[in-house]
């Protein structure tokens, strides 16, 4: 079973988003989630999709190694100008 979530994380505690995360991160489906919680995306995402003006970047790697490529960079500022 599928879950949308949109910024799960925005009025939690930190004992909440920790259960929260724990419990996603054991989940065994589709999770499809907006966030603007560095932590909470590093540690549950593994495909990293975002949305430009000139299109769509859709790549299979944690956040952080999406936002360390420097092919990526370059090519997120193409996206954006």
């Amino acid at each position: 079973m599928p879950l949308l979530m949109d910024d799960p994380t925005n009025h939690l505690d930190l004992e909440s988003i920790t259960a929260l995360n724990n419990g996603l991160i054991n989940y065994k489906g589709s999770l499809l989630f907006t966030s603007h919680d560095h932590q909470f995306v590093h540690t549950i995402a593994n495909r990293i999709i975002e949305i430009t003006p000139k299109g769509i970047l859709d790549k299979q790697m944690s956040y952080d190694e999406y936002l360390e490529n420097d092919e990526l960079k370059k090519q997120r500022q193409m996206m954006y100008q």
